[in-house]
């Protein structure tokens, strides 16, 4: 039997759409958007100003603080403008505007590999920080702090994620197949960083093909790396989860995996360290999953960071006619309602789902039936149907009590719910409004 976690839950996957489909360059934009806050932690300030010129892969965006992640060029061309300008999590968000020349930069190629030895880990932090490497699953959380924990944090083990369990995404299977050495380079990289000898990749069952592709790649670059097979189910690739189903430890509330001896990086990040240190690329592109019924073609695409949802949508084809649709950055279960087209795709956009007519959930919603289908679901043991009426009545002091912080925001709550009710919405509420009283009573 593959091993998992606890609980979870089985939705429909479509992964069919994409998963047999290559990874194809998107075209090179004619203008981006690069807002300067798209990982976690502090936002950049810009290091360049209107009417410079700027070079595919040159700074554009730094901070001085630890938690950050710089933001470079995606094209060559000159800075348009500096202004407010949509962002996919929401809102609008200071973004350095460039107008491309056509041109583009060659970023090498030839022979696949590392002497990992000649480099100093020193030497490999630096290339990632200065790459701008964040992680690549959804979170955006700076890489090299990951790879930069207290000194008295002893890491021994280090999982990169290749689950992929978030439905009508394929962006990492592809990675997987495709570039599978490249990702196993960077594992060695990271591996390197921390000092740590065990190395494992989780991926879900239904992906045999990246499991048999990893493996065959294994064999000269890391020969005991161990690669898991594990249940397809969601949320297998939440760290915890994946922490848990590998190793069996348990992240305690409040803790990080690193509490427990453990680092975790996506497979794309893997690959995107590789780029950094073998040709000093920054992260400028990553592969997004265009999937869903909505959109005409569905496609994987390496598309620049900045090129905005409107033109990756329509080089899949445009979206259909003649019905109402959504468009979300990311999968149905974690993904973000898009309302503004122009809004750029980002370090954390693996994928763009547009869905229509019968895959639009209704938003009318019932009362609570008591069933207890959340707490069956819910991966992290919580009582969603309770915190999520300590969050609508603004009782932060018993959402907090009731453990809400914990909540991982994976909305498996609300696919069981029967009643239709928006629990993870509310949960996501029920936090905000802790940090407001607690931000209310330092003051």
């Amino acid at each position: 039997m593959a091993l998992t976690f606890k609980h979870g839950i089985h939705p429909d996957y479509y992964k069919e759409l994409t998963a047999a489909k290559k990874i194809e360059k998107a075209l090179l934009p004619k203008k981006v958007a690069i807002p300067l806050q798209q990982h976690l932690g502090a936002p950049c300030q810009p290091l360049v100003k209107k009417g410079d010129a700027v070079l595919e892969g040159q700074k554009i965006g730094e901070a001085n603080t630890f938690v950050t992640s710089p933001v470079h060029s995606t094209i060559n061309g000159k800075v348009k403008e500096i202004e407010k300008h949509p962002h996919p999590v929401g809102g609008k968000v200071m973004s350095i505007i460039i107008e491309g020349d056509g041109t583009q930069k060659e970023w090498g190629n030839g022979s696949i590999g590392l002497d990992i030895e000649k480099i100093t880990i020193e030497e490999i932090r630096a290339k990632i920080k200065d790459a701008g490497i964040v992680g690549l699953g959804g979170a955006a959380f700076p890489t090299v702090v990951k790879l930069t924990p207290p000194k008295d944090k002893k890491i021994d083990a280090v999982i990169l994620n290749g689950c992929e369990c978030e439905p009508y995404l394929t962006s990492d299977h592809r990675l997987m197949l495709e570039e599978p050495e490249k990702i196993l380079w960077g594992m060695k990289a990271i591996m390197k960083v921390l000092n740590v000898n065990d190395g494992y990749i989780g991926i879900e069952k239904n992906k045999p093909d990246a499991i048999d592709a990893l493996e065959n790649a294994k064999k000269s670059i890391i020969p005991n790396l161990k690669i898991i097979a594990l249940e397809t189910k969601y949320p297998q690739g939440a760290e915890k989860m994946l922490i848990k189903a590998i190793l069996n430890r348990k992240v305690p509330v409040g803790k990080l995996p690193m509490d427990v001896g453990v680092v975790v990086q996506n497979v794309g990040t893997a690959k995107a360290v590789y780029d950094a240190i073998k040709y000093d690329k920054p992260l400028i592109e990553r592969v997004v999953t265009i999937s869903g019924n909505g959109i005409n073609e569905q496609k994987n695409l390496m598309v620049r960071i900045g090129t905005s949802f409107d033109d990756v949508l329509n080089q899949c084809g445009g979206m259909k006619k003649d019905s109402e649709k959504l468009v979300i950055m990311g999968g149905p279960m974690m993904g973000i309602a898009q309302t503004n087209l122009e809004a750029p795709v980002i370090k954390g956009t693996s994928g763009i789902t547009v869905l229509a007519g019968d895959a639009i959930r209704p938003s009318d919603y019932k009362q609570c039936i008591k069933c207890g289908g959340c707490v069956e679901a819910c991966p992290v043991n919580l009582m969603p149907y309770r915190l999520t009426d300590y969050a609508r009545f603004n009782r932060p002091d018993e959402f907090k009590a009731w453990g809400g912080l914990s909540c991982i925001e994976c909305g498996c709550c609300s696919f069981e719910c029967p009643s239709n009710r928006p629990l993870v919405q509310w949960l996501r509420v029920g936090k905000l409004r802790v940090r407001e009283a607690e931000k209310g009573s330092s003051k």
